[in-house]
C-alpha cells in the first residue's frame, strides 16, 4: 500500500509500482468509484466486451446449458 498526498490542485501522483503493475501510461483514462467513505481508482478498459469476456465462465456445471437448451425443444 502506498500513500499519496493531494496537492494544492486537488492532483495525486499514482506511485511507479502501482503504475507499472497496472500497465499505465500517461494519458490512460482512469474510473474513478466512491462508495462509502472509500476512493476506488480502475484502468479504464481499452473494451469493455474484452473486460468481461468470460466472466461467467465455470458459473455452471459442465453440460448444464447444453441440457437447458435442449429442454426448449
Amino acid at each position: 500500500m502506498a500513500t499519496v498526498k493531494l496537492s494544492s490542485k486537488n492532483q495525486i501522483v499514482i506511485p511507479r509500482e502501482a503504475r507499472e503493475a497496472l500497465g499505465l501510461k500517461a494519458g490512460d483514462k482512469i474510473e474513478i468509484v466512491v462508495r462509502d467513505r472509500t476512493l476506488l481508482l480502475f484502468p479504464r478498459p481499452k473494451s469493455y466486451e474484452a473486460a468481461i469476456r468470460g466472466l461467467a465462465h465455470g458459473l455452471y456445471p459442465a453440460g448444464y446449458i447444453e441440457r437447458e437448451r435442449s429442454s426448449w425443444d
